[in-house]
């Protein structure tokens, strides 16, 4: 049987967080909000913001499947909504634009596609060809402290330093909501083997979690296992939330949350079918993994699992014919959900590192060359671009959601909060609609 998404709330539309609201909430871990907002009068160099950067998080969690208490009741504060990835919606990739506010197209990053320089399949990296929001804000004199947001290490924040700080604490979400606290909290976190203590809560504090994506590949977006992950990355939001609290920068820190990609679950391959077709319709076909180079004779190579890049090569790779006849052939495959050419890829602004064709399967099929039949969840298509997004706290108005708010708009708004320009190259813009004018 085909897998499908999970009926819910209707995908790229703006959803609000009302239906949500309407729900029984479970007691909370963060104390109850008595003013709209406390810090409408914020100035913006007194601002801090936080940003809860949650992999996996895919904006279909947002209809009540799991309960999600702490993040409703920042939202309370602002707004809950979808937001939009980039192509293709795999991780490293929709973080580099979140981190740099540019596109795929402009931050040349890319996955699991066949390098023409090198010869080899190339899997997920951090290369970002354009300045991060870290490194504009350190400019700015900003301080930052990322909690395992692994994009910016090296980009802005490194290892040992308090007032750009990267800690890589390893574990699930509670371990790192225990070094985001302490840090919030003026305590010593581990930063790669060395205890080091942040002064003040730093201008921006990243928080990385993945426990959602984890559980979502290993046992499909429905299960329980991911929604217990839900479960748990929420209470972490609560227990950073309350820090501040605590700490007295409640009222001047704006809380921002994104998910990177969505999760479509599968249960059927068809990375064998995808290669026959291609082989009967004359032409060599070969799935190659990351890191080997096409065997000796190989005229089309095929990288990837959730979206495919299709590589043809030597004499074939300007054959318009040869491309026309593997677009058929793959056409033909079951469970193939779209194929886009270099003018597709332009247009969702991909990275130009990919080959002559991208295929994506559809919902319920993944196009690996061999897997387990069990239930199991992918990413990287066009299936999985609506991701949960959250603006909240200081600065913003309540119940006034963004409209059509993107990954590549994270960095700008940041910036603009913090009155520091955006990162050079970015492509987003700040989502003004969503903040209260600046105080006179």
């Amino acid at each position: 049987m085909t897998l499908t998404k999970r009926p819910g709330l209707s995908r790229r539309t703006a959803r609000t967080v009302a239906a949500i609201m309407a729900a029984a909430v479970p007691t909370v871990l963060v104390s109850p909000v008595v003013n709209a907002d406390p810090a409408s009068t914020t100035p913006a160099d007194e601002r801090k913001v936080v940003f809860f950067a949650i992999d996996g998080f895919d904006a279909d969690y947002l209809d009540g499947r799991a309960p999600l208490p702490n993040i409703q009741q920042l939202a309370r504060r602002g707004s809950l909504t979808t937001g939009t990835s980039v192509m293709s919606t795999m991780t490293n990739q929709a973080w580099s634009s979140t981190a740099s506010g540019a596109y795929p197209e402009r931050t040349l990053n890319a996955a699991y596609y066949l390098d023409s320089d090198s010869g080899v399949v190339h899997g997920q990296s951090r290369s970002i060809a354009v300045e991060t929001l870290a490194e504009a804000l350190v400019d700015h004199g900003r301080t930052i402290a990322s909690v395992q947001w692994f994009i910016l290490q090296n980009r802005g924040v490194t290892y040992g330093d308090p007032d750009a700080l990267y800690t890589q604490p390893g574990g699930d979400c509670d371990r790192r909501g225990d070094d985001a606290v302490a840090i919030i909290e003026g305590r010593p976190v581990d930063s790669d083997g060395t205890q080091v203590t942040v002064p003040e809560q730093p201008d921006l504090l990243v928080m990385y979690c993945s426990d959602i994506d984890s559980a979502g590949h290993a046992t499909g977006e429905n299960s329980q296992e991911t929604l217990e992950a839900l479960v748990r990355v929420d209470e972490q939001i609560g227990r950073v939330v309350q820090a501040t609290r605590q700490a007295g920068t409640y009222a001047q820190t704006t809380f921002i949350l994104a998910g990177d990609h969505g999760i479509t679950s599968y249960d059927h391959v068809n990375g064998p079918q995808a290669e026959a077709a291609i082989d009967a319709a004359g032409y060599e076909a070969e799935w190659v993994s990351t890191g080997d180079a096409p065997s000796e004779g190989t005229q089309v190579a095929l990288a990837g699992g959730g979206l495919t890049s299709v590589h043809l090569l030597g004499e074939l790779a300007d054959d318009a014919a040869a491309l026309a006849d593997v677009r058929q052939a793959l056409a033909g495959v079951e469970g193939i959900g779209g194929i886009y050419d270099k003018q597709d890829q332009e247009a969702m602004r991909m990275s130009p590192a990919y080959g002559q064709l991208v295929v994506e399967p559809e919902p319920g099929w993944a196009m690996f060359a061999a897997d387990a039949p069990d239930t199991r969840g992918r990413h990287g298509t066009t299936q999985d671009l609506d991701v949960a997004f959250m603006i909240s706290g200081a600065g913003v108005r309540p119940n006034r959601a963004p409209d059509d708010p993107r990954l590549v708009d994270v960095a700008p708004t940041i910036a603009h909060l913090l009155s520091a320009q955006p990162p050079a190259g970015s492509q987003g813009r700040v989502l003004t609609e969503s903040l209260r004018p600046p105080r006179p």
